[in-house]
């Protein structure tokens, strides 16, 4: 199993009980293709660097996930395919950082 972490950027639109809701799908496609997710942050209402479609802002969320290589792109098609995800990134890493990260710390 290779450890990734990802960053999903969604819709800030969307109600909490949407947004809840697209977090938990997240996790059952993770654990549908036999990943697993170590750890988790939510780093809430951020303003975006640059506009995404008509958005300054995203509702972030960070993960820590142990999953096979090949997987991931069954996990990308279906956050392309969702028009609540604005943006999402996977990055394979050795060791995950230790938790809290300092973006979390960060005053929002």
């Amino acid at each position: 199993m290779s450890k990734f972490e990802a960053v999903l950027l969604i819709n800030p639109d969307i109600s909490k009980q949407i947004l809840k809701k697209e977090i938990e799908n997240f996790k059952k496609q993770i654990s549908l293709n036999k990943g697993e997710i170590i750890n988790s942050e939510n780093w809430s209402l951020r303003d975006l660097s640059y506009k995404i479609l008509t958005f300054k802002k995203a509702f972030y969320n960070f993960f820590q996930l142990e999953m096979e290589g090949n997987k991931i792109q069954v996990i990308i098609k279906y956050l392309t395919q969702n028009d609540h995800i604005l943006r999402h990134l996977f990055i394979k890493v050795n060791t995950h950082q230790e938790l809290p990260t300092k973006l979390n710390n960060e005053e929002k």
